[in-house]
């Protein structure tokens, strides 16, 4: 019997079902990867935005994470919200005690209103500890102006030269999330911007005006990480999984979740 994939989320809790743990368990099932996870917290939360967090503490994390791994044959994980600085610490020491082959870390730490949701002392740790053992970061333009402390990028230009700032972090490789400069542009094209440690490539999808983008960031993440733990090279993971996320959030509109900003569509391909 050949090995099934298993791919790994380390995230919060979205109660509303359309981000974080939800969206990614839905993501590695939409892309045929068996789905674990480890919940660094728990939110009330739906479309319409988040009412409350309860952090996990560090030492359960750490159990959850001991858990999955010493039973489950886990080959990619990806990472997404951690706010507490001692919850960094922890998975950060965990995914170097175990021998996982790729780590995808989504660096959730701006919310949609642009307000910084890590203290200081998470994103020094997230910048030192975590990033240069991944295998692949993604952040989003917000989220990238965080981590190298300087303004947000408001064209091409300026968010090609992020990438090497970026890449100096230490991941193997970087995902640059162009959506925001789309949307404020006006373009008709979503731009985001691949390294893999040697070629910067240029990957376009069409731009999609909808309100029902929740989870898309956490959507994306989980795609590569699903397509990772089944066996694709990275630069064809980056690409199969800018062409899911681009489907999902085309056919966003197709449900009708909520009254504010619903989740994209992870099952677009096989919901009729």
């Amino acid at each position: 019997m050949s090995s099934t994939p298993i791919a790994l989320t380390i995230a919060g809790s979205d109660s509303g079902g359309g981000a974080g743990i939800q969206a990614d368990l839905k993501t590695f099932s939409a892309l045929g990867a068996y789905g674990c996870s480890v919940i660094t917290a728990l939110t009330a939360q739906n479309t319409l935005g988040v009412q409350g967090i309860f952090d996990v503490s560090p030492a359960f994390v750490r159990e959850q994470l001991d858990s999955v791994f010493s039973d489950l044959n886990i080959s990619a994980a990806k990472v997404g919200m951690l706010s507490q600085p001692e919850v960094i610490d922890t998975v950060a020491s965990a995914v170097g005690d175990y021998p996982l082959k790729y780590l995808v870390v989504d660096p959730v730490m701006v919310a949609t209103s642009g307000d910084v949701l890590l203290q200081e002392a998470a994103i020094d740790n997230l910048r030192r500890k975590l990033i240069p053992k991944a295998t692949l970061i993604t952040p989003n333009l917000p989220e990238a102006a965080v981590l190298l402390n300087c303004p947000r990028p408001e064209s091409l230009d300026a968010m090609i030269a992020m990438v090497d700032p970026l890449m100096e972090l230490g991941a193997s490789a970087v995902l640059l999330k162009g959506g925001h400069l789309s949307s404020d542009k006006g373009n008709s094209q979503a731009v985001d911007l691949f390294h893999d440690g040697h070629t910067l490539h240029k990957l376009e999808s069409p731009w999609v005006d909808t309100r029902n983008t929740h989870g898309t960031g956490c959507t994306l993440s989980s795609a590569v990480t699903a397509l990772l733990a089944g066996g694709y090279p990275l630069i064809d993971a980056v690409r199969s999984a800018k062409e899911y996320i681009a489907g999902a959030i085309a056919h966003a509109d197709n449900l009708n979740i909520g009254s504010g900003h619903g989740p994209v569509h992870h099952f677009y391909r096989t919901w009729s």
